[in-house]
């Protein structure tokens, strides 16, 4: 079993030394693609971004070749930044790799030392604390605010909101019950609302954001995850519109509103049957 591995694990490396060198002659000055060799670490990061929720998507959708495919094309992204920094004179993906290596075993002392834990928490505890101890990070007043920081800073503002409101209620920073939340939700909401009927855009961008953040903890509340949530609308939104299309015999613009409603309500009775 441990030859098949191995062998396995050769023929990755090989497979993975090729698409280094497919990399490195994409960015060849000579005969390389004029794409590829305009291309910078900084007008890339668009499509680190777009590849990484193309993998979500497939793992979502269950499709093994799909998935496949998609991690490739993450791969590739990571593999081409190695080599432009490589260029730079800055780093290699030998770098990149070994650092992670080395990242992965520093912090799961659990299973490369003598560490031993019971349970997933203690694991993070564990991870948690390597990983402060590895940024020179020592306990001050504002330890948590620069971490709540670094999430508005590196997530997208749903999943940023999720992160600080559980490392905010974890330092005590909640309510006693989830009626203090929906409180604060009719609260928020009425402050919108007044907002909206007298105030600036500033205060009502403002006053939605308040809103939002406080929808954000009724899902904390109930373990339910509000991008995936959206998601899941957004993704219903077009199903029904795609079926209001099939059925339409006109452009959906030239219809009436109160017709435009009797093709929603038809296309809801589909999916739903």
């Amino acid at each position: 079993m441990k030859s098949e591995q191995n062998n396995k694990n050769a023929e990755t490396l090989t497979a993975l030394q090729e698409l280094i060198e497919v990399v490195a002659k994409l960015r060849d000055p000579d005969g390389g693609c004029p794409w590829d060799l305009v291309q910078t670490p900084q007008s890339l990061t668009q499509y680190v971004i777009e590849e990484a929720y193309e993998v979500v998507d497939a793992i979502k959708s269950e499709d093994k070749s799909h998935i496949a495919e998609e991690l490739g094309d993450l791969l590739l992204q990571v593999v081409l930044q190695a080599q432009i920094f490589q260029e730079y004179g800055d780093f290699s993906l030998k770098e990149v790799v070994e650092g992670i290596s080395q990242k992965l075993i520093r912090r799961h002392p659990h299973v490369f030392g003598d560490v031993s834990v019971q349970n997933a928490d203690e694991v993070n505890q564990n991870w948690e604390q390597i990983k402060a101890a590895e940024k020179g990070e020592t306990p001050s007043n504002n330890q948590l605010t620069e971490k709540l920081s670094g999430y508005t800073r590196k997530l997208p503002p749903l999943t940023a909101t999720m992160k600080i409101s559980r490392k905010a209620a974890a330092a005590g920073f909640e309510w006693e019950d989830i009626d203090g939340v929906w409180e604060k939700f009719h609260e928020e909401l009425q402050e919108f609302e007044q907002a909206l009927a007298s105030e600036t855009p500033e205060r009502q961008e403002a006053e939605l954001g308040d809103l939002l953040f406080t929808i954000v903890q009724i899902a904390r509340w109930k373990n339910l995850d509000p991008s995936e949530a959206l998601q899941g609308t957004n993704r219903r939104f077009i199903r029904r519109l795609k079926i209001m299309e099939s059925v339409a015999d006109r452009p959906l613009s030239d219809y009436s509103l109160p017709d435009l409603e009797i093709l929603w309500q038809k296309a809801k009775a589909i999916l739903s049957s």
